[in-house]
């Protein structure tokens, strides 16, 4: 499966050694990297569909002084969807009133009915793709009626109780306020807090005080602080040897 980090925190922190060793990761992850960087109200995304260690941009990259107060990472281990450019994490998408949503994502999405209207719009053909689509299109909807934060996040709520059911669903996803969080399988994201930021990755980068994220719980985090935690629901992933199986299969024959 793939891996994530991210940080969310009230002032830009030097991240060049988080990233060096997230990207060591992807010796076992080699479908893809992706970077975004979400300070000052833009959106700077950089990815390529390759192994991250053997990126000679990346690695030029991190020899650079990388600051930020919010970012995203992912390296991706395909499941749905080839190796290309279109394929690989982040996903950026605008709502209706110019917003960008980014999103990245680990796990499969096996029950996915109501994402299917999605495969003929998305750049790529990956479900992680299909879920981004799903969630802006809701947003706009509640764009047309009228919101507050509050019901914007509760919305995000029900989208996840919506798309967790047999499915795994560990993401980061930021509007350009908040920063969403949310992991439905044991032991496979951790979060790390210092004083006005946080740092998440799917597995502790170093020998800190890294903690488990809330199992199946929705939480939120705008500019380092916990804002809102959701009450945690029943949609515990459980992995399911044959079950993938028997995915790869049928994207094999598609």
């Amino acid at each position: 499966m793939c891996e994530l980090f991210g940080v969310s925190a009230d002032r830009k922190i030097r991240v060049n050694e988080y990233l060096d060793a997230f990207y060591k990761h992807s010796v076992e992850h080699h479908n893809g990297w992706g970077l975004a960087l979400l300070d000052d109200g833009l959106v700077s995304v950089e990815k390529e569909p390759v192994r991250a260690v053997d990126s000679k941009y990346l690695k030029n990259r991190l020899t650079g002084k990388i600051e930020t107060s919010r970012c995203m990472a992912h390296i991706r281990k395909a499941t749905v969807g080839d190796v290309s450019f279109g394929n690989t994490h982040p996903f950026v998408l605008s709502d209706s009133s110019g917003k960008k949503w980014v999103f990245v994502h680990n796990g499969t999405i096996f029950e996915s009915a109501v994402l299917s209207p999605y495969l003929y719009v998305q750049e790529g053909s990956t479900d992680s793709e299909r879920v981004l689509y799903y969630i802006v299109e809701w947003i706009n909807r509640l764009i047309l009626t009228g919101f507050d934060d509050a019901r914007k996040i509760n919305f995000i709520n029900e989208i996840v109780l919506k798309l967790t059911p047999g499915n795994k669903l560990n993401f980061l996803l930021y509007d350009g306020d908040y920063m969403y969080v949310h992991k439905n399988e044991p032991g496979t994201m951790y979060r790390l807090s210092r004083p006005g930021a946080v740092v998440f990755s799917t597995h502790p980068l170093d020998g800190s005080d890294w903690v488990e994220v809330p199992q199946n719980q929705l939480i939120v985090y705008r500019d380092g602080q916990l804002v809102y935690e959701a009450r945690p629901h029943c949609n515990t992933y459980i992995h399911d040897e044959e079950k993938m199986r028997y995915q790869y299969l049928d994207h094999a024959i598609l």
